[in-house]
């Protein structure tokens, strides 16, 4: 489909391949969905024609476009039609093909370095304790890999059944328009939306459920987190299989807040003990002594 076009006709506001925002072979614009979170965070790509948003996820193209548009689902698929959409309607993702190459990190990761040292600092955390508990990495001004640059970010290892299967990278530099930028799917062995971040053998069947991997870091190994709100099945399988209780504490943003309270509906469904628990902000914002605290009102079964 010709989105560029259909975006310029329309006057949709959007940025292409060579904007801070924009990887390789995608149009970015601003999420419709995600409301209070401003910049280009939603991604349509090109080749495989469909939408994914960096911070909620996957969204059908004829509701996406309507939502862009403000035109109802049946305007919108007859323009879809105009626009080359072979297909209209509610495209499915595209499948993943993990483990097509080598799982390996990106060029010249090393131990961290002064400048990943003083942004964790800045967040509030111990950058020893990460690098030693966590394996967390960091780049250099020239770092790649399979085109893709990783310069000036920290490099946390996903770590499933003792290997090394993906990673997550944070830019330090607070100039990057995507903060956080994930291991090319080709080089993932598992793909890490299809499992959980956090310290497996620790968790003894309870544990807290947050959004990203700085939650987990925050938190400590009794939490886990899905990558983001928008979890897939895969997920809610592997927690069902490995917890017998979960709290849920994402942001608290209202879409973040649907999608926690969706997730416990899903997993009650498989018989997990799920609970709710409000967030006031970001919980990697937290002060550690706070987050101690609730970590340990959850595993105790104190908190009400």
């Amino acid at each position: 489909m010709d989105i560029v076009q259909l975006y310029q006709d329309y006057g949709v506001d959007f940025k292409t391949e060579g904007h801070k925002h924009c990887r390789p072979g995608w149009v970015n614009t601003e999420c419709p969905f995600c409301t209070g979170n401003p910049g280009y965070h939603l991604g349509y790509e090109i080749n495989n024609d469909h939408y994914f948003c960096w911070r909620c996820g996957w969204h059908p193209v004829d509701f996406t476009v309507s939502k862009l548009l403000n035109l109802n689902l049946t305007e919108t698929q007859s323009i879809l039609k105009v626009y080359g959409l072979l297909i209209p309607g509610r495209i499915k993702t595209p499948a993943i093909k993990t483990g097509e190459k080598p799982h390996r990190m990106p060029s010249n990761t090393r131990p961290l370095q002064r400048i990943h040292k003083k942004y964790l600092e800045s967040r509030g955390f111990d950058p020893l304790y990460l690098e030693q508990y966590w394996g967390l990495v960091g780049t250099n001004e020239i770092s790649g890999l399979d085109g893709i640059s990783y310069k000036w970010r920290i490099i946390a290892p996903v770590i499933w059944d003792q290997q090394a299967v993906s990673f997550i990278s944070c830019d330090v530099t607070n100039k990057s328009g995507l903060r956080y930028i994930t291991c090319p799917k080709e080089r993932e062995a598992i793909h890490h939306k299809h499992i959980v971040y956090g310290k497996q053998k620790l968790w003894n069947g309870i544990g807290v459920c947050v959004e990203g991997i700085t939650d987990v870091w925050r938190f400590g190994p009794k939490s886990f987190c899905t990558f983001g709100i928008e979890y897939t099945h895969q997920q809610v399988r592997v927690i069902a299989k490995n917890f017998k209780r979960v709290f849920v504490a994402f942001d608290d943003d209202p879409q973040a807040v649907k999608q926690a309270k969706k997730l416990i509906a899903d997993l009650k469904f498989r018989g997990v003990d799920s609970n709710f628990i409000p967030i006031t902000g970001d919980p990697a914002s937290m002060k550690q002594e706070e987050a101690d605290y609730l970590i340990s009102q959850f595993i105790t079964n104190q908190y009400i």
